[in-house]
């Protein structure tokens, strides 16, 4: 298993990333700085829920760490050779009214096509368009949003305990998703929803993110690839040189809980 360490770089063909949610309180932007500053690309896509303006609307939480990787990501886009692309999400939907335009050096796209090394079609989509396959009352709706919530905020606690003790990161909000089956169930239900929303399209497969869930998965010869999360889970999806697509994500280096190690985690999140 492939593992990078703060001091080597993480080099590739394409990274996809999503569900940063900047101006969150959740958000782990002093991580996703540490892959920012590692990685070399050709090209980057933001794959939605960058910036989180709904939960702004409540508070607005943005440290200096959010500032950084915003002028972070405006410094990649300027770079020779470099290609930045960004697909906004339901999060930070405003930002679809400049779809066909740029930010900067950063295209904006509602969707566009990934071609692989071995010229594989993939649509790339943020993937709230897909909340249909899980249908839920109102009432489940406010009842899961007040939930999710709380889960995060305990979630939170418990990282910060586990940094003061000296143990990795661990996602409690990851393990409930894994664990409890009507989660499990909501997310196969996406996942399939996916997979048959290509189906007659002419792609191989779909890369999203929204459900803060990193996963590969291949059914009838289709690909589904999450690239997860800055929230959760800290994890990013990457096409190698050589065409190969793999999942890493960051984990504490076991000396500091503020550095980072980046791990090769395809097989952990491959179903």
């Amino acid at each position: 298993m492939e593992t990078v360490s703060p001091n080597e770089k993480l080099t590739c063909r394409s990274v996809w990333i999503s569900d940063i949610h900047l101006g969150s309180t959740h958000c782990k932007a002093k991580q996703l700085l540490q892959l920012l500053n590692r990685i070399d690309f050709e090209t980057l896509y933001l794959v939605g829920d960058i910036v989180d303006l709904l939960a702004m609307r409540k508070r607005v939480h943005w440290p200096d760490s959010h500032n950084r990787v915003v002028r972070k990501l405006m410094k990649l886009s300027r770079q020779p050779n470099k290609k930045v692309i960004y697909v906004p999400g339901n999060h930070d939907y405003a930002f679809r009214t400049m779809v066909g335009s740029q930010l900067g050096d950063i295209e904006v796209h509602r969707t566009l096509t990934h071609h692989t090394l071995d010229q594989k079609r993939l649509l790339v989509s943020h993937g709230d368009e897909l909340d249909y396959a899980v249908r839920y009352s109102k009432l489940n709706r406010l009842v899961g949003d007040m939930a999710y919530h709380f889960l995060m905020w305990s979630n939170e606690k418990i990282v910060r305990l586990r940094e003061r003790l000296g143990f990795p990161y661990w996602s409690l909000a990851t393990w409930v998703k894994r664990n409890v089956n009507k989660a499990e169930e909501a997310i196969d239900a996406y996942q399939l929803a996916a997979i048959n929303m290509i189906k007659d399209q002419d792609y191989d497969g779909i890369i999203c993110g929204h459900l803060h869930y990193p996963t590969i998965r291949h059914v009838d010869n289709l690909a589904y690839y999450n690239d997860g999360d800055w929230v959760e889970n800290c994890t990013a999806l990457i096409e190698t040189h050589d065409g190969e697509m793999k999942l890493y994500k960051g984990v504490s280096d076991g000396r500091s809980a503020k550095k980072m190690v980046f791990v090769d985690a395809t097989v952990e999140f491959t179903r």
